[in-house]
């Protein structure tokens, strides 16, 4: 199991995207299976990804669409915050791919100037097994909350769904190792996030993002010279941008999966605002830019950004 933690290890500068007072890091965990595209999004065929050539080489092969598992970390008004914790380690997991990794990605985090001891707040933008993993690291034989002294945020709208949901086996499992010991320890704070979003910490905004599931938030940050908003799964893959209407196998509410993607789009198409995409490959940003009734990403690689200091 990786657990690291020195606080030394804080480098000089690294790779993010800067907002002016805000910065943001991308944290890899694992580039995803060449599979997990045509499973996740069974419409985004060869036909499809060829009708947008930008895709190429970045965001799709010659026949799927790539896709990643990583966090982001956030410096937001003196206080470091991550968003979404990917798969985790050592976790049982139905999907062969995610089950039982062993990854550096808390090695990784701290490097980037966010040893887990550090962490202010953890954004679950929701609750599926993809962005809830490193909520938690195995102690002995318990989980217990990888951010000690973080406060963990997800909607209310969100919590309420799955507890009234009847659970199969694999995602009880996913809250009792993932969920659940961080609501035990008394680290998860609902927050009610209304149509104009809730602030959260200075700058970054929780915004409703449903459809997905019902409770989804994006993550809008509010920078001084520049915008951003971390899309959560309501846009898994930029071929989304170029076909709106495609959709994951996994949406609860497609139409409303659609409805929300588009809104978001349409108000950050043709601004300089940020799109962060929550599984996107590198290079993970861009500028949305219409195109022929629908999107496209321009995309913009992360450069070099100061350390994150307390």
């Amino acid at each position: 199991m990786s657990t690291a933690t020195s606080p030394q290890a804080t480098p000089s500068t690294g790779t993010g995207w800067s907002l002016g007072d805000i910065v943001v890091r991308r944290i890899d965990e694992i580039e995803l299976p060449r599979q997990t595209g045509p499973w996740l999004l069974p419409d985004a065929t060869k036909e499809v990804l060829d009708e947008a050539s930008w895709l190429r080489p970045d965001f799709a092969d010659a026949d799927v669409p790539r896709l990643a598992s990583h966090s982001f970390a956030v410096t937001a008004g003196g206080l470091r915050i991550v968003v979404d914790t990917g798969i985790g380690n050592g976790k049982t997991r139905a999907n062969p791919a995610w089950n039982g990794l062993d990854t550096d990605f808390l090695e990784r985090l701290t490097a980037a100037g966010f040893p887990p001891e550090s962490v202010d707040l953890v954004i679950t933008t929701h609750l599926h097994t993809d962005h809830v993993g490193w909520n938690t690291r195995l102690a002995g034989e318990d989980w217990v909350p990888a951010f000690p002294g973080a406060r963990y945020l997800t909607s209310r709208t969100e919590w309420d769904h799955w507890a009234a949901t009847d659970l199969d086996e694999a995602r009880s499992q996913m809250f009792r190792d993932s969920v659940l010991p961080v609501s035990d320890a008394g680290q998860y704070d609902l927050v009610d996030v209304p149509e104009h979003g809730h602030e959260v910490a200075p700058g970054v905004f929780l915004v409703p993002a449903p459809g997905h599931t019902p409770g989804q938030v994006a993550v809008e940050l509010r920078g001084s010279d520049r915008r951003a908003l971390i899309t959560g799964d309501s846009i898994h893959h930029p071929v989304q941008l170029s076909h709106p209407h495609v959709n994951s196998c996994v949406d609860i509410d497609s139409a409303q999966a659609v409805r929300t993607r588009g809104r978001m789009l349409d108000a950050l198409a043709d601004t300089d605002a940020l799109l962060l995409g929550t599984h996107f490959p590198q290079p993970t940003a861009g500028t949305v830019r219409r195109e022929n009734g629908a999107y496209r990403l321009l995309a913009e690689h992360a450069g070099r950004v100061p350390a994150a200091t307390a």
